[in-house]
């Protein structure tokens, strides 16, 4: 029995976003974060309450300022205070997984798709998505941009504006683009 397109993109496999029902998904997630993107804070709370049901997980303490954007949500998964800063992109199109008490500055982008090399394939709609695992403790420093594929390991500082296109190991400080490892100076960045 042949794949759907939602289930070759949860196996991690090529798939064609182009797809009713991917849409009807990435609709389902419109509507929740306009809901999350449009009430008052006080009525928000720390995530809004369709936008909170759309997450595959979201454990204590989490907060997502608005605005937000993903384009799926179920694929993300926040640990135990975890804080987004306002104007997150996530594109989930496979698991995103943020470790208890990690904090995004604002515009942090998370990008798991990668579309296919060949330019015909790519016009068609193919992509694959490549999964996001960062650390419990780990700071993300305000516009950093991270890319499908890469973990950051706990108590790791990715600084502002960096680009991370490898894994970063535990404890490690990655500045600039693409971001690499600086040797600790005893400041905070």
């Amino acid at each position: 029995m042949a794949q759907s397109e939602r289930e070759k993109m949860a196996a991690g496999a090529w798939y064609n976003c182009v797809d009713p029902e991917l849409d009807a998904l990435r609709l389902a997630a419109a509507n929740a974060i306009f809901e999350h993107n449009s009430l008052p804070p006080s009525a928000r709370g720390d995530i809004a309450p369709a936008l909170r049901d759309l997450l595959g997980s979201s454990r204590t303490g989490c907060r997502i300022e608005a605005p937000f954007h993903c384009a799926y949500g179920f694929n993300i998964h926040l640990g135990e205070g975890v804080f987004i800063n306002a104007g997150c992109t996530i594109l989930d199109t496979a698991p995103v997984r943020l470790g208890e008490g990690t904090m995004f500055g604002p515009n942090v982008q998370i990008y798991c798709p990668e579309h296919h090399r060949d330019a015909q394939l790519r016009r068609a709609g193919l992509e694959i998505g490549r999964p996001v695992e960062i650390g419990a403790n780990v700071w993300i420093g305000g516009g950093a941009i991270i890319l499908g594929g890469v973990s950051i390991g706990a108590n790791a500082i990715v600084g502002a504006g960096s680009v991370v296109t490898k894994s970063v190991p535990e404890g490690v400080t990655v500045v600039g683009n693409p971001a690499r490892p600086i040797r600790s100076t005893g400041f905070v960045v």
